[in-house]
């Protein structure tokens, strides 16, 4: 069966493609098989931990460990830097998995991998690259992720986080905020304006750089083993060497990294609602209520059929994004043969624009539907659970308070909504 596409870009030429959608199977390898594998015992391994953790409000320092010994800190990260080198719908399905685990502990591969080192493996060069993702394919260093500002969110070109650049290098000054993993990161990616020009740059930031200063966030809903901090640049000392791409060229990687951020946060949500189902099924056929189970109780099956609906719905979603960003990735890595690389990303280059417009469209609506779906699930298993789910002891409650965030961060799903019909009505229908 074939599917036939067009699309439309700024310059007004057409294009035209053909997708065979019945090779859309998402069969999964033996190879595959064994890495999810070992994902789900560690999981396994990790749960009893990340619920003490989680009800102390610290950090679960058993993640890296676990995690480590699989190679899941590397997953998607090249063989030639230390990592599994494996395609991004296997890093989707593991986050999958991790997500049955909570929306905390999938944030912390979310903010390491996704948006991490995923960045500098798709925009560093050859020395960035051999210097830091090494380290963090194995854990020595954890990495994070410093775009978002007080007044800059949703309008990350709205930062206000200046750069100065000297012989010696750049100084960044100002300040960053709900940074995941940022109490702790060794390494981070950030973003700041030239004053002059008002480009935006991005840079690599040691976490032991001088003039850099870190606290963490508290008082928060949920995520509580997500570490979160406040990032403070007091004219911080970044080398030349730590540039990340081309000056001026930022906002551009800092897009980029929010596709692999909404596919792992879409990915992530649909293991919450597995585990909703999973929780709500169990309490359902064991509490029993006016002479028989719950689960026979024709409101209770509503809310349980619900689930498992919006569980089919968002997978898919994912697995598609998944592959869409898979085919982008091939194809840059495939321009990198050429050492003027960084010049050819661009909408001039049109089969790169046509893959990367349909990698950050995917990834939106699959972002934007699983997020919503999560939330709304998890609050239909607490209502299963009726009083029993109202303490977070119960998973079904950190499901509901840690999924609230999820429709609020890697862009808010107003915003999203907004980039999907823009994307459908054209860009100069932008609402924004």
């Amino acid at each position: 069966m074939l599917l036939y596409l067009r699309r439309e870009f700024q310059s007004g030429v057409p294009d035209y493609y053909y997708s065979d959608i019945s090779e859309m199977n998402f069969k999964v390898s033996k190879k595959q098989q064994e890495f999810l594998g070992g994902i789900d015992a560690a999981c396994r391994e990790i749960r009893p931990y990340e619920d003490e953790a989680y009800l102390a409000e610290r950090l679960n320092d058993k993640v890296v460990p676990v995690f480590g010994r699989i190679g899941m800190l590397g997953c998607p990260i090249s063989k030639r830097y230390g990592g599994l080198g494996l395609d991004m719908l296997t890093y989707a399905l593991a986050i999958e998995r991790i997500g049955q685990e909570g929306s905390s502990l999938r944030t912390f591969f979310s903010a390491h991998i996704s948006i991490g080192q995923l960045v500098l493996q798709g925009w560093g060069n050859e020395e960035q690259k051999k210097e830091y993702l090494p380290d963090t394919a194995t854990g020595k260093k954890v990495m994070a992720f410093a775009l978002t500002e007080p007044a800059a969110g949703s309008d990350p070109a709205a930062m206000t986080t200046t750069f100065e650049e000297t012989p010696e290098g750049f100084l960044l000054k100002g300040k960053k905020h709900w940074i995941g993993n940022g109490t702790f990161a060794g390494v981070m990616t950030t973003y700041a304006k030239d004053p002059s020009t008002g480009r935006v740059s991005a840079f690599i930031v040691d976490g032991d750089a001088k003039g850099l200063r870190v606290e963490e966030m508290k008082n928060k809903m949920g995520l509580f083993t997500v570490k979160n901090a406040e990032i403070y640049f007091d004219r911080c000392t970044v080398p030349k060497k730590n540039l990340l791409g081309r000056k001026g060229r930022g906002l551009s990687i800092a897009y980029s990294a929010l596709i692999d951020g909404r596919l792992s946060v879409a990915a992530g949500a649909v293991g919450v609602m597995e585990d909703c189902l999973a929780e709500a099924v169990a309490y359902a056929k064991s509490r029993h209520q006016h002479g028989g189970p719950l689960a026979k109780k024709q409101l209770v099956q509503e809310h349980i059929a619900r689930i498992a609906v919006d569980i089919e719905s968002s997978r898919w979603l994912v697995y598609r994004a998944a592959a869409a960003r898979q085919k982008l990735h091939e194809y840059v890595e495939g321009l990198k043969e050429n050492e003027k690389w960084l010049g050819r990303l661009g909408r001039q280059n049109r089969e790169y624009a046509a893959l990367r417009w349909e990698a950050d469209r995917l990834a939106a609506i699959a972002k934007f539907h699983a997020s919503n779906r999560s939330f709304e699930c998890a609050n239909r298993s607490v209502q299963v659970f009726g009083s029993a789910g109202y303490r977070k002891t119960a998973r079904v409650a950190r499901h509901f308070l840690d999924s609230r965030a999820t429709i609020i961060y890697e862009g808010a799903n107003e915003v999203l909504e907004l980039k999907i019909a823009s994307g459908v009505l054209g860009d100069e229908y932008a609402a924004y």
